[in-house]
């Protein structure tokens, strides 16, 4: 019986072996990084979860290793073991593993920026590529990452020197039992690869999923697994344009939600505002904030003290406390917030080589004789921001290249509060013009790589704590030192973040990314209330537009939240999406799955199946809305 066994086996078990042993030592360490993310999860869970990564690991593992198989199969049997072919699978191998653990990897921090394993969406940040490895270079916590890939590596290239130390002994004589195992190995690599042996569907990323807890989940996901599937999806030409129904019936939903009664054939979704009285010129200045999550405010629970100042602001202005970001990027927060468009899905619309133009918060209120202007602390190309906004009615983007030099601290450019400052005099310019303006400012110091100046003393200990604090802290530099000058009085400020932050991880789509303050201040101008209607990003716009009293033509998926009110508000987090109201969230995943929650009790069990016509209006609300997006932009028709 042992002579029948092929003499390469014990290499293709100890192959193998050595590869899940490094891939899960990434799993653990990413549970260890993520631990406060258990939520006293029972240890069988946890195990479960580790079993299930086992099992996207031998799918990844038979993709790497099925080639170098192969060929040694094939040379035991030929006898062409010579050192040279042993040397070229042992080089194959130690690259493209390590490829595999690269991906690993970057994986840990990816997760814990977007509560998501690595997808092809992380390439989208890869426009400009030495702005972004100079900000991974310059952030200690992503150095972190390094240390378990270099170990993995020199234990790969240790491994294969004891594995692979020369030729294999060989199958002599080729029996009937030595070739019928070795082919039957070689079937086994090829099944593990498919994960799955029902006919109907290889493994899935919806195959992790097995429990309610949202973390756990994940962890069973390998990392390469998700970012190949997701490239391959990317390409398909289905998902290149969504298709969640049929674009006629999207539209004339989102009509009868508008009430456009005659809708214009040019453009579907437009509806034409009128106010009684005159309009307000009043200057509107919008900052949008780095990640500021409403959940790290105090007002809405966080005990840490880290935002005093828009703590204490938002109880003076007009605050929305259920409001949401269209998705989880800050291309999706300057769209969205300025355009009045959700996020689709992995669509970067910023970046389409068909610049198109839009009638936004600049183009309406260019309309009014507006001066426009947009401030950023770093490179205006990095998601080309800057060209996009100058063909979208911006006269102006202030970048990291109009700062002196010295005050770029971090390839993020400079601090959040010297972006303010030198941003003051020029708005003093424009008030001097004798015509109103509106300015977007987009802050970073909230975002890594942190950088905290020594003139400010935070009083937490964590780093991004810290960071979060002193983006608070510029916020109350901004007003205080905007309160002395001539245009204070007759200026609208408005707050809201681009994104939020992976706190909460209760459901895979985390709501606490999602969730941001929206606030409008402006003394003496605007009343001081807490509104909790449903809210998003995309309704800044119409609703400034609201409160200056300026006539427009409304052609976005946004509302003038004063004079209507949602159902549902929507969001996107690149391969799923969420509905919710006052009282239920709805998940829905690309492959059709949907999952509906008590997000307030915090429930993590799906309802789904009991509450079937709450499932269906909240789906058709929210794929309508982004179908219909996904027309008219498609069409040129926004």
């Amino acid at each position: 019986m042992r002579k029948q066994l092929p003499r390469q086996l014990p290499v293709f078990l100890a192959l193998y072996g050595l590869v899940l042993v490094l891939f899960m030592l990434f799993r653990l360490v990413l549970l260890y990084v993520q631990r406060g993310r258990l939520a006293g999860a029972e240890p069988a869970l946890v195990a479960e979860a580790l079993l299930m990564g086992l099992r996207f690991d031998l799918v990844i593992a038979g993709y790497l290793l099925a080639l170098p198989l192969l060929v040694l199969t094939v040379l035991s049997f030929t006898g062409g073991m010579r050192p040279r072919v042993v040397r070229a699978v042992r080089s194959f191998i130690l690259i493209t593993v390590s490829l595999a653990f690269l991906a690993c990897a970057a994986d840990i921090p990816y997760f814990g920026q977007f509560f998501q394993r690595l997808s092809v969406s992380a390439f989208t940040w890869l426009d400009d590529p030495r702005f972004v490895f100079g900000m991974i270079a310059e952030e200690p916590r992503y150095w972190l990452a390094v240390v378990p890939f270099v170990a993995a590596v020199l234990a790969l290239r240790y491994g294969l020197r004891r594995i692979l130390p020369g030729p294999l002994p060989l199958n002599r004589p080729a029996t009937a039992g030595t070739v019928t195992l070795s082919v039957a190995m070689l079937g086994l690599v090829f099944l593990g690869i498919r994960g799955r042996i029902d006919e109907k569907s290889p493994i899935r990323v919806g195959t992790a999923y097995f429990s309610n807890n949202a973390f756990l989940n994940q962890l069973g996901l390998n990392p390469c697994f998700t970012l190949i599937r997701s490239w391959l999806d990317s390409r398909d030409a289905d998902n290149m344009r969504l298709a969640l129904m049929d674009d006629a019936q999207a539209v004339a939903y989102v009509q009868r939600e508008f009430g456009i009664a005659h809708p214009d054939a040019e453009h579907p979704l437009a509806r034409q505002v009128s106010f009684s009285g005159p309009a307000h010129p009043w200057n509107v200045v919008l900052v949008i904030m780095e990640s500021m999550s409403a959940e790290k405010m105090g007002r809405h629970g966080n005990t840490k003290g880290l935002t005093p100042f828009l703590d204490s602001l938002s109880s003076r202005g007009l605050y929305f406390d259920q409001a949401y970001s269209a998705g989880i990027h800050t291309f999706n927060g300057i769209y969205g917030t300025l355009f009045s468009f959700p996020a689709l899905f992995r669509q970067h619309p910023m970046k389409e080589s068909g610049m198109l133009h839009y009638l936004g918060l600049y183009g309406a209120l260019r309309q009014h004789g507006y001066q426009t202007i947009y401030f950023t602390t770093h490179d205006g190309q990095f998601d080309n921001v800057e060209g996009f906004l100058h063909a979208n009615d911006c006269e102006q983007v202030v970048t990291k290249a109009d700062y002196p030099a010295s005050e770029a601290k971090t390839t993020l450019g400079v601090p959040d509060d010297r972006m303010f400052a030198h941003a003051l005099p020029v708005l003093d310019g424009l008030a001097a013009n004798g015509r109103p303006f509106v300015a977007a400012f987009m802050t970073a110091s909230d975002h890594g790589p942190y950088y905290i100046p020594p003139y400010f003393r935070p009083h937490s200990a964590d780093a991004r704590d810290q960071a979060t604090e002193f983006a608070d802290w510029s916020l109350r530099r901004l007003i205080a030192e905007s309160a002395g000058r001539a245009w204070f009085d007759s200026t609208l400020f408005v707050f809201i973040a681009d994104h939020g932050a992976a706190i909460d991880g209760t459901y895979d789509l985390s709501l606490s990314f999602h969730h941001t303050p929206l606030l409008f201040y402006a003394p003496g101008l605007v009343e001081a209330r807490t509104d909790s209607s449903m809210a998003g990003q995309i309704d800044v716009f119409p609703t400034i537009m609201g409160l200056l009293r300026a006539p427009f033509q409304n052609r976005t998926l946004g509302i003038d939240l004063l004079g209507a009110q949602r159902p549902y508000i929507y969001v996107c987090a690149d391969d799923k999406y969420g509905v919710l109201d006052q009282n239920w969230l709805l998940i829905g995943h690309e492959d059709g799955k949907r999952a509906l929650y008590r997000y307030r009790q915090r429930s993590t069990v799906d309802s789904s199946a009991y509450h079937p016509e709450v499932v269906r209006r909240m789906d058709e609300y929210g794929r309508a809305n982004m179908q219909a997006a996904q027309y008219v932009i498609a069409a040129g028709k926004q």
